[in-house]
């Protein structure tokens, strides 16, 4: 015994947009056949090859066959084309951001003020510390005084970036 099952009208257009869809894929995908031939000329030397018209003339075996379904990459966006931006993404006001660079600034401006008490602090040791070794070897002073100097130019350093950070915000 055979029964019949009624489609309703929407699955029946569902079903053939999804026939139409997956037959215009289809009609867009190219197999490609990579093949590679070891052929012998009449001299007994041994070619491998991918070309069809280097196999013209000498006994060939295939050594590789390879089928390939490539599918076309999806067309880029013309040029000067932008893409919408959505509904739900953040929007910055003009009154943030300006809150936000006052409050950079001010952060920047902190990290300065404490940086150049940093580096006056290593300046003040390095000079007590040269004080204390005016009697001894300068090779020995040289050593000892080395990571004071290092201190100094990092700080030194440091100012100089925050400086430039802070002309940079202005921009």
């Amino acid at each position: 015994m055979r029964t019949q099952t009624a489609i309703s009208p929407s699955a029946a257009l569902l079903a053939a947009l999804l026939i139409a869809t997956a037959a215009r894929v289809h009609a867009q995908q190219e197999v490609v056949t990579s093949t590679i031939w070891s052929c012998r000329d009449a001299a007994g030397r041994t070619l491998l090859t991918s070309l069809k018209e280097d196999t013209v003339g000498r006994d060939c075996r295939v050594v590789q066959q390879q089928r390939l379904t490539v599918v076309p990459a999806p067309p880029a966006p013309k040029p000067g084309a932008k893409t919408a931006t959505p509904t739900s993404f953040p929007r910055e006001t003009p009154a943030e951001r300006a809150s936000a660079r006052e409050r950079q600034r001010q952060t920047l401006e902190r990290e300065l003020s404490q940086e150049q008490r940093l580096l006056s602090d290593a300046q003040r040791r390095l000079s007590e510390q040269e004080a204390l070794g005016a009697h001894e070897a300068p090779a020995k002073a040289q050593e000892r005084l080395q990571p004071y100097r290092d201190t100094v130019e990092v700080h030194a350093k440091n100012v100089e970036a925050l400086k430039r950070e802070l002309a940079n915000l202005g921009r």
